[in-house]
């Protein structure tokens, strides 16, 4: 057989270099947050990484360690992806944080307890049990933004506090491998009155006159 003529390693490597440039574009902008041993990294990765790897996001991502006093309310556009072992660092992580698209991924066999996260403008959430449970990923879309939402949309430069939409996930729910549930309340103007037993929303500065969607994930 006649080796490859130039043109054709030429065309091979074009279309390599094509599809690389498809994949990075595609996997840009990604967000990953893991806590491991007291600390906290933040990473920004141009590709998808394995599930609670945590050698290889150190090797593929540009990340960064984070003091958990020093953690600060912002906002996400792009996909956030956070491995956690335990509950005790994503109340600081994502409580009244603006994030549309969230992937929580339980890194340990760890029972988790009954408690709530509150997150604004949540559209997709997915999550990961596999270190617990042989499950495959579980996605929920909350909203799609379409035509039926609100004129007025929470944006994120002026952060949580324009948010419209307020998501409570049950961190119980990485015990069970049922599929995941949602229901929603619309119209509800008083989030604080409405909903006594989540106490830590009398923090949450509600403005007048606003209307919110409160979707509950369990």
């Amino acid at each position: 057989m006649a080796p490859p003529s130039g043109h054709s390693f030429f065309l091979i490597g074009a279309l390599g270099v094509f599809a690389l440039n498809c994949f990075t574009r595609a996997q840009r902008n990604g967000t990953l947050i893991f806590t491991k041993e007291n600390t906290i990294r933040k990473c920004s990765c141009s590709a998808d990484i394995r599930d609670c790897d945590y050698s290889l996001a150190n090797l593929m991502c540009s990340c960064k360690t984070m003091l958990p006093l020093a953690v600060e309310q912002t906002s996400y556009s792009d996909r956030l992806t956070i491995w956690f072992t335990d509950t005790s660092a994503l109340g600081l992580l994502l409580n009244f944080t603006l994030v549309r698209d969230l992937k929580l991924s339980l890194c340990s066999t760890n029972t988790l307890p009954t408690e709530y996260l509150a997150i604004c403008g949540l559209k997709r959430l997915r999550v990961s049990t596999e270190a617990k449970h042989p499950s495959p990923e579980q996605s929920l879309l909350i909203h799609d933004g379409g035509e039926s939402e609100p004129r007025e949309k929470p944006t994120l430069q002026r952060g949580w506090q324009t948010c419209m939409y307020l998501s409570f996930l049950d961190m119980a729910l990485f015990n069970r491998e049922s599929a995941l549930k949602s229901y929603s309340v619309a119209n509800s103007a008083s989030v604080a009155n409405n909903f006594p037993y989540f106490s830590y929303l009398k923090t949450f500065p509600v403005l007048n006159n606003k209307s919110y969607v409160v979707t509950f994930i369990y």
